[in-house]
């Protein structure tokens, strides 16, 4: 199964340091929670935009990450990844977003398909946006406004081997 795992460039220097990220994990994938929230009922004509709603969703929530990690770079990080489906579980839990699974396995270098990561011009509104995600989350709407201008960046695509170069820019 295809999964989305929130990270920040420390957890990144982590995979590449190491080779793998010790779970379990909590990530993002397409569920039959987000399927239902999406009101989609032809699951392979929209799993393409299926899984690109479970990669902003762990956008979002790599915000809330690098928060709490002072040493990562105000940049957004998601981890696209290919894990056992009896490694998955989905999150049943109405106050969660739709689509968070429980991913139980350590995850390898070598089962990473991909990494998304902000590119310099996002730092300011990243900064700005992990200052208020957690009052975004509560309600706030001027906190959603500055959470958007981050969220209005596009996350820039890695390949697996760009990883290590890619921080090291950084």
């Amino acid at each position: 199964m295809r999964i989305y795992l929130p990270a920040t460039t420390s957890v990144l220097r982590t995979l590449v340091d190491e080779g793998r990220l010790h779970g379990p994990h909590t990530g993002f994938a397409v569920t039959s929670q987000l399927r239902e929230h999406y009101a989609v009922s032809d699951a392979a004509a929209d799993l393409e935009e299926l899984e690109y709603a479970a990669l902003l969703t762990a956008a979002r929530a790599s915000l809330r990450l690098v928060d709490v990690d002072p040493t990562a770079a105000r940049r957004r990080v998601v981890l696209a990844a290919d894990v056992p489906d009896a490694a998955v579980t989905p999150v049943d839990d109405p106050d969660t977003d739709p689509g968070a699974v429980r991913v139980t396995v350590d995850v390898p270098l070598a089962d990473v398909a991909s990494a998304h990561v902000d590119g310099a011009e996002a730092e300011d509104d990243v900064r700005a946006a992990v200052a208020v995600v957690l009052e975004a989350d509560l309600g706030s709407d001027e906190a959603q406004f500055v959470v958007d201008q981050a969220e209005g960046h596009e996350l820039a695509w890695y390949a697996t081997q760009e990883i290590g170069p890619a921080l090291d820019l950084l």
